[in-house]
């Protein structure tokens, strides 16, 4: 489906981490991309999370799945939401969502959760570290949002939901099928279904915290240090004082750390790996019957469309030389010339049909039958 109402530089400008923006069907032809019976089946998996929120008069109460498909029949007629994470790694439909938000970077986007909601269920009162877009599917949710929140603010004992203790809504719209609203990052909303068979399309994106990145890299670069790099002082001379530790050796020690911290390309290197790494990796498309190098070949020579896992993520950072660093799955590979060119191809779009001179090289045939036996890649039937 293609977004026709929403002004990407404006956007970007105006609301993007700023405010909230409601956006009245912006799609050129709204289709609900799946149906509550299949978002049910889903749930139902143990390799997908899913959870399971009643609500009503009471603290919301959450039931972690997979859920076992008799305990649909036990629901209440009200007060309950099925939430499921990722479903565009498992149904196309939804993974076609996440393309009309490409104008910011793939390594932002995280997943589309879906949520199928009872008449007045909902998670309750929240906000998010993380910027959404919630697109309605099919029937009615009225939402409200509020002001600003951080880490000060008050929230309800629950084990499970991070829920505002106070909430007072700004402002409040009921979404039908096709609109969208997007909330940036810190603000309090609360969303809750009108009526029945009310389904919501989230659309999330990743922001790494400065802890996330510290120790990220930090435990990347521990994993690199060798025993016998240690600290050396082979021009010490007496001093006054044993019990002091004098600047020179402050200064020695100090930069044993940071030397490696400002290496500016170990830290690209580095957040491409961490940044591609897959959310649930268990989702992949390795093949069920091993293909061979000559096999694989001649059939990239005569031409094949090529797709990408949705579960897997591609990133590449520019070289000097006009060389790419390509980024799959927590992998990376150094490319140059037609392999070069192909990995940006292949960070472009979700189906990639890879040019003439790219089937005549070897090179690229090689890196394309690395990532299919990995699973990230597919060949079109």
């Amino acid at each position: 489906m293609e977004l026709t109402g929403l002004d990407h530089t404006a956007f970007l400008r105006d609301y993007w981490q700023k405010k909230p923006l409601l956006i009245r069907n912006p799609w050129s032809a709204w289709q609900n991309p799946m149906t509550p019976e299949e978002l049910a089946g889903l749930a139902c998996e143990d390799t997908i999370e899913s959870r399971l929120i009643i609500g009503g008069e009471h603290v919301p109460r959450v039931e972690h799945g997979p859920i076992v498909s008799d305990r649909y029949d036990t629901l209440e007629k009200r007060n309950w939401t099925l939430l499921v994470q990722a479903v565009d790694h498992h149904v196309p439909e939804v993974a076609a969502l996440i393309e009309p938000f490409r104008f910011v970077p793939d390594w932002r986007i995280d997943d589309v959760m879906v949520s199928f909601a009872a008449d007045g269920g909902g998670v309750g009162a929240h906000f998010d570290q993380y910027d959404v877009f919630l697109i309605q599917g099919a029937g009615k949710r009225r939402w409200q949002v509020g002001g600003m929140c951080g880490g000060a603010s008050k929230l309800l004992p629950h084990g499970d939901l991070r829920l505002l203790a106070d909430f007072t809504p700004t402002q409040e719209w009921v979404l039908e099928p096709g609109d969208m609203l997007y909330v940036p990052p810190g603000i309090a909303h609360n969303g809750i279904a009108e009526g029945e068979d009310c389904m919501t399309y989230s659309v999330g994106f990743r922001a790494p915290s400065r802890g996330d990145l510290i120790g990220g890299w930090m435990d990347d670069l521990l994993g690199e240090m060798v025993e016998d790099d240690r600290y050396s002082d082979q021009d010490l001379v007496p001093q006054g004082n044993p019990g002091e530790i004098a600047p020179e050796a402050i200064e020695q020690l100090h930069a044993m750390v940071t030397e490696r911290l400002s290496d500016r390309s170990a830290f690209a290197n580095w957040f491409g790996r961490y940044s591609s790494t897959a959310k649930y990796p268990e989702v992949d498309w390795q093949l069920e019957t091993p293909i061979t190098e000559t096999e694989f070949a001649a059939e990239f020579v005569a031409g094949i469309t090529l797709l990408r896992n949705p579960a897997s993520r591609f990133a590449f950072i520019e070289q000097d030389s006009g060389k790419v660093q390509l980024f799959v799955q927590g992998e990376f590979y150094t490319c140059d010339g037609e392999v070069a060119e192909f990995a940006r191809l292949l960070c472009s779009a979700s189906t990639i049909s890879p040019t003439f001179n790219m089937i005549a090289s070897a090179a690229v045939s090689e890196l394309t039958l690395q990532l299919i036996k990995a699973g990230s890649l597919a060949i079109e039937a």
